[in-house]
């Protein structure tokens, strides 16, 4: 069983978001706000129904599926697209493949080593993302 993603996590790395961002097709002005965020993610599960919110001071995005089953997704606030979402556990991996405008574009959550990792892919351009998990009663805050 792959280890539980749920909890506030806080970002402690961002390895190449500007290539991915460009991909994308995220305005320059949007890009350049985007790179000097703090971010955070909550990620929330009852059974097979997750919710992934990405929190910052600029823009907040919350998605809500249930692994296994397909869903139109509208990416508000990231790059506005309507995509088909389908959300599944590959070995210790939560991967998402979005079928939409642009190719090989998707991502994928897992947890090693008390860290949950992120990969956001489009177009060939990875971006890898790395957080810690928030402890304690301010963890909300």
């Amino acid at each position: 069983m792959p280890a539980s993603l749920c909890g506030t996590w806080d970002i402690i790395s961002n390895d190449n978001l500007e290539g991915y961002m460009v991909a994308m097709g995220i305005s320059p002005g949007i890009r350049k706000i985007a790179l000097k965020l703090k971010l955070k993610k909550v990620i929330e599960q009852l059974e097979d129904q997750y919710v992934i919110k990405t929190v910052s001071k600029f823009r907040n995005y919350s998605v809500s599926f249930r692994e296994g089953q397909e869903f139109e997704e509208f990416t508000k606030g990231l790059d506005n697209r309507q995509v088909k979402s389908l959300v599944k556990w590959e070995g210790i991996k939560l991967v998402c493949e979005q079928i939409g405008e642009k190719k090989n574009r998707g991502w994928a959550h897992w947890v090693e080593e008390d860290k949950l990792h992120l990969e956001l892919y489009c177009e060939g351009e990875v971006c890898k993302q790395v957080f810690l998990r928030r402890m304690g009663k301010s963890e909300e805050k």
